[in-house]
């Protein structure tokens, strides 16, 4: 007796049902339809492609033990999946594909003779677009000012900058895909991905460029999944050419969002399109991500962006009066970025505020009302007191320069200095002695022992020594 396809697949379902759980079950094979039974073939159409990718990827041995049990040893599977025109006018149409061929899917648009209105500009900011539409334009959500122009290279954050513009000359193509940029906050994670993007999008106006955070793609995810349409979320993360994702470290014990990331990586990366992510933790610290998504990231470069050195700091600030066309005296620009030390943003915050002082106040800028600003600002950003800053006012003091500080030179007023810039350091960081040593012309850490015991035998024998430590003490706690 032949059997019907729709009673091969309800028997199908029974079985399936009792090996995997009720919400499974619901989510995945629920919407399946039967359509045929052709000898001992067995064709299900399913809503996307999408949706056919997860049953080979999960269910793929539970569905060929059922057809054989039900077909026999020749029993075999077929999908017939659902794709979308590009065209509203056009009904969905489907390909025929058979089970553990997903191959046949890598550019469907090859084997599917229909239009996909190439030409089409439609603008779509929210990533919620027909399936197979092929060119899109997309909103980038780039920052216009975060340019490589304006991204100060330094000794902190050479390696990350020059990877990002060689990703940003051949998207998808170097070793560098995906590039996972991380760092502390504020150091320049966000600029340099924006940097990545506007520049891909100079040299490639053609390609799909989109920059979005980790939190917009939890809620556009929650959306879709309240709106099931989880598929046309899919989809269109799929369509991507350069896909920014910031702060990843939110999807952090996430797991449904962290699966269908994973998926949506896998396609991009299969198909050479280039993954630009950001953390704030390096890929072997992040806790509560899959290994399997972990893994993934490993897989182009992990570059991080480190605290910028004085040079870097000051070449900042610098940078940001000449884009406002403001001058400011030498002087404070380097007082902020010794004071400053941490955090870029705070750095670009301080500079800003010390302005907007300046201007509403109508007052000069000057270092006195730099040091004002300052000691507010640092009270509102708990700053620590920095190596940097101490050796710059002992040097001050003694009208000497810093490089003399740090040179092998065994002058009695140069060595006194240096004694003086570990003592400080020593009392007014968190520094350990061999990181004051090796700040203070490269010396170890029984040197700076030798140099803070100097200066208390002094401070106890001798009375002008007394008085300058008493008066380098109030400048660098002003």
């Amino acid at each position: 007796m032949r059997k019907d396809y729709q009673e091969v697949w309800e028997n199908c379902l029974r079985i399936i049902k009792d090996n995997i759980n009720y919400q499974s079950f619901k989510t995945w094979f629920s919407p399946i339809k039967p359509v045929k039974l052709d000898e001992s073939v067995l064709t299900i159409q399913v809503p996307s492609q999408f949706f056919y990718e997860w049953l080979e990827e999960h269910y793929i041995n539970l569905l060929k033990k059922t057809i054989k049990q039900e077909l026999g040893q020749n029993g075999r599977l077929e999908y017939s999946i659902i794709m979308e025109s590009s065209n509203d006018a056009r009904p969905p149409y489907t390909i025929q594909v058979p089970t553990s061929n997903k191959g046949l899917l890598a550019n469907p648009s090859v084997s599917m003779p229909i239009d996909l209105n190439k030409g089409s500009t439609k603008e779509i900011p929210n990533p919620f677009v027909i399936p197979g539409l092929r060119k899109i334009k997309v909103h980038s959500q780039l920052n216009e000012s975060y340019s490589f122009d304006n991204f100060i290279e330094g000794d902190c954050n050479r390696l990350a900058r020059s990877a990002g513009y060689a990703v940003a000359t051949n998207p998808g193509k170097t070793a560098f895909n995906p590039i996972f940029i991380y760092s502390a906050n504020g150091l320049g994670k966000t600029h340099l991905a924006h940097a990545i993007g506007i520049q891909v999008k100079n040299n490639f106006p053609d390609k799909t460029v989109l920059y979005v955070t980790a939190e917009q793609f939890i809620q556009q995810f929650i959306d879709a999944v309240k709106n099931s349409n989880q598929n046309d979320f899919v989809h269109f993360y799929q369509m991507i050419d350069v896909l920014l994702i910031d702060d990843i470290q939110f999807l952090s014990g996430k797991e449904k969002t962290q699966d269908v990331f994973f998926h949506i990586f896998n396609h991009l990366h299969q198909n050479g399109h280039q993954l630009v992510i950001t953390s704030d933790k390096a890929p072997v610290e992040m806790k509560g991500i899959e290994p399997r998504l972990l893994s993934r990231f490993k897989w182009g470069l992990a570059a991080d962006l480190q605290v910028p050195d004085l040079e870097t700091r000051i070449a900042i600030l610098n940078k940001r009066l000449y884009k406002d066309g403001i001058d400011m005296p030498e002087e404070v620009i380097e007082y902020l970025a010794y004071s400053i030390t941490t955090n870029i943003r705070e750095l670009e915050g301080a500079l800003i505020s010390l302005m907007a002082q300046s201007s509403l106040n109508k007052k000069a800028i000057t270092i006195d009302l730099a040091r004002q600003m300052i000691d507010k600002f640092v009270k509102n950003t708990s700053k620590e007191i920095s190596i940097d800053y101490i050796q710059k006012i002992v040097c001050d003091f003694f009208n000497i320069q810093v490089d003399h500080l740090n040179s092998k030179t065994r002058k009695r007023e140069i060595v006194q200095a240096r004694q003086l810039a570990m003592y400080f350091s020593k009392k007014h960081t968190k520094s350990s002695l061999a990181t004051i040593g090796l700040h203070c012309g490269n010396k170890d850490h029984a040197t700076v022992l030798h140099a803070c015991r100097t200066v208390n035998n002094l401070i106890e024998t001798d009375k002008q020594f007394r008085n300058y430590v008493e008066e380098i003490e109030k400048k660098i706690k002003i």
